[in-house]
């Protein structure tokens, strides 16, 4: 867009680059300035009958000498805002060579009248009385300090005001930004994998370049587009990719932005977001976190006059009510629509829904080739390799992961990122960073590699699970001990037979600590817990139990309303509440005797990779198949250095750690089926 576009507010610009008012008031500075001037006048103005200053007995001897000029007249001049007099002569030109021919004498009349007679009158000279006002000048001098000091608390307060808020009057004023073209600039190049949700997007760039093009046909452009997607997905970024492409203004808000505490505002500022909007159509306007003020209406926890509730209704009318906005397209982002009114979500409103998901390996194999230009990769590093093994991964989580390699490569002094540093900082990303200082004795440590072991035997014995990738016992993130599944290509669909080995894989590490130590411990909390929920959906949402049939029993969503839900009623029996409970707990005991059995069947096993582990500390799914297929590694990993701990630090870290054992066990946040 070029810079003198009448569309964009040009005054913006010139004031600072958000777009704020300059912080400096000129207007004042100007004000206070001619005030100090005037002072200043008022202070130095003197009489127009000012002259040399004379004593009396040189002025006697002027007249006795005949120096004074009788064609001028004598003036004895009385000042308003003095009692004394003084006597305005002038000498004659000739007499005498003065800088200045006009003299002033200070006289007292009631004291020197008689002598001042006899002088003038010996020497024929006549005085004239005569009253001389300075009214203006002490007028000033009283008034204009007074004045500017008034002058300097009003202009003080009022930047005060606006530093408070933008001003005391000015809360119902729109917070929406224009987006500054010139920095930081991001276009289409810039996002990938999502091609679906950029290509109906990219329809509106289209339009606001040629409308017509869709208007000889009578179609209509969205008024707005909901953006829908997980965290971390794009959303923003898609938004800010329009705001490069499309030559428009292009107006950036957060849901929150119109929020306040008084009744009122935010309404006001979506009145106010429209003016502005259509003072520069055609436009966009992106709001952030859209369900902030629109959630839906009459779920509220209270009584009382509801504020976001009047915020959404101004939104409602000025999206689409008796007076439409023309030219203004509203692009909105969420993560929760469900929250969302409905009345908000109707076609002539939001008219479309783009739904921004999870990259695909394809997706996620374009998202971290746009990361990886900003960075130093070495040459003949894979990039698909890495984009086969991070399903499930956002778009934002993909940018940490090459952010993460880079910051590794630097520590370890590289010249450029390898493969090594990309695959470790995957693993960070997900499951978190390595802790090799943290002091483990070496029964904990046993413990886990048996609670591990019996996790990686059950996945590589059972058929529908995904690959095995690693087991370690090295404490990653809040994990004592990890196994990591990697499945081989993108799954949108579980089966039955899968969801049934996956309980029997969550069930290994419990059974491994009840088979080789005879007791239990607490470090199974995450497996049950993952364990629990699935066998509840297969029960309740799936349809995958015999007895309770294809039923769905409550109300699932993906993410908690609490007003509705504690309004909310159960839609089933109690007595069919106790046969879903018994079902589920059918599933998982049959989970967990079904993995005891294999257990106890591969008890070598189950010793050789524990063994292994407590030796190497981490294992790869090669070396897991070495050991159950020929009871030795053909290759086995390089043994595992120390960690350089200071001998000083040592006590004190163990002392530090010594407690973290009892709420943080073995494999207890071990991503089965990750």
């Amino acid at each position: 867009m070029s810079e003198n576009d009448p569309r964009m507010p040009q005054d913006n610009n010139s004031k600072d680059p958000k777009g704020n008012d300059s912080p400096v008031n000129f207007k004042g500075l100007i004000f206070i300035g001619i005030a100090c001037f005037l002072i200043f006048l008022a202070l130095n103005m003197k009489s127009s009958t000012q002259g040399k200053s004379t004593t009396w007995p040189e002025f006697k001897g002027y007249v006795n000498a005949g120096k004074i000029d009788d064609k001028k007249p004598l003036e004895l001049v009385r000042k308003q805002e003095s009692s004394e007099e003084t006597i305005i002569a002038h000498l004659k030109s000739d007499g005498i060579e003065e800088t200045s021919s006009k003299i002033e004498v200070p006289v007292n009349v009631e004291f020197q009248k008689e002598e001042l007679s006899e002088l003038l009158k010996s020497n024929d000279l006549t005085y004239t009385p005569k009253f001389e006002s300075n009214t203006m000048s002490a007028v000033m001098i009283t008034i204009l300090p007074i004045l500017l000091i008034l002058l300097i608390l009003y202009f003080f307060f009022r930047q005060q005001m606006k530093m408070a808020g933008r001003g005391a009057m000015s809360f119902g004023k729109s917070k929406a930004k224009m987006l500054n073209m010139d920095t930081k600039k991001v276009t289409f190049k810039d996002v990938a994998g999502v091609s679906e949700a950029k290509e109906e997007v990219s329809e509106l760039v289209e339009y606001l370049k040629d409308p017509k093009k869709f208007q000889r046909l009578g179609g209509q452009i969205p008024k707005g587009v909901l953006m829908v997607g997980a965290p971390g997905t794009g959303k923003t970024l898609l938004a800010r990719a329009i705001a490069g492409e499309a030559d428009v203004p292009f107006f950036s808000i957060s849901g929150s932005d119109f929020v306040e505490m008084f009744v009122g505002v935010g309404a006001s500022r979506v009145r106010d977001m429209f003016e502005q909007g259509k003072k520069h159509a055609p436009c966009l306007i992106f709001i952030d976190e859209i369900d902030a003020v629109g959630r839906h209406r009459g779920h509220g926890l209270g009584g009382g006059h509801d504020e976001r509730e009047q915020t959404l209704n101004a939104l409602l009318v000025e999206m689409d009510g008796f007076e439409t906005q023309e030219g203004v397209i509203i692009i909105a982002a969420t993560n929760r629509p469900d929250v969302l009114d409905p009345a908000l979500l109707r076609p002539g409103r939001f008219d479309r829904e783009v739904t921004v998901g999870l990259p695909d390996v394809r997706g996620r194999h374009a998202i971290l080739e746009v990361h990886a230009k900003k960075v130093k990769m070495s040459e003949g590093v894979d990039l698909e390799i890495i984009a086969r093994g991070t399903p499930g991964y956002s778009g934002a989580e993909l940018a940490n992961v090459i952010n993460e390699a880079a910051l590794m490569a630097a520590s370890k002094g590289m010249k450029a990122i390898t493969l090594s540093e990309l695959e470790e900082a995957r693993d960070k990303v997900r499951w978190g960073k390595e802790r090799r200082s943290l002091a483990l004795s070496e029964k904990e440590k046993e413990n886990t590699a048996y609670h591990e072991a019996g996790h990686a035997i059950l996945n590589v014995l059972l058929e529908h699970t995904d690959p095995l990738h690693k087991v370690t016992i090295i404490p990653r993130g809040p994990a004592l001990g990890v196994t990591m599944f990697l499945p081989e290509e993108d799954k949108y669909t579980q089966r039955k037979f899968e969801m049934l080995d996956h309980l029997v894989v969550a069930m290994g590490g419990r059974v491994a600590e009840e088979i080789v130590f005879g007791d239990v411990t607490n470090g199974a909390g995450g497996d049950i817990k993952m364990a629990t929920d699935v066998a509840r959906k297969m029960v309740c949402q799936w349809g995958m139990s015999e007895d309770l049939g294809m039923v769905e029993y409550g109300d699932h969503q993906e993410h908690k309303f609490l007003a509705r839900d504690m309004t909310a009623t159960r839609s089933y029996s109690e007595s069919t509440a106790q046969k879903i409970d018994s079902e589920v707990k059918r599933l998982i005991d049959t989970a967990y005797n079904k993995a005891r059995e294999m257990l106890l069947s591969h008890r070598e096993d189950l010793d050789l990779i524990a063994h292994a582990l407590l030796e190497y500390e981490t294992l790869d799914a090669s070396h897991i198949k070495d050991l159950m297929d020929d009871g030795e590694m053909s290759d086995p990993p390089p043994s595992p250095m120390p960690p350089e701990i200071d001998t000083e630090n040592k006590k004190l870290k163990n002392s530090e750690d010594s407690s973290l054992g009892d709420d943080i066990s073995p494999g207890e946040l071990s991503p089965v089926g990750a």
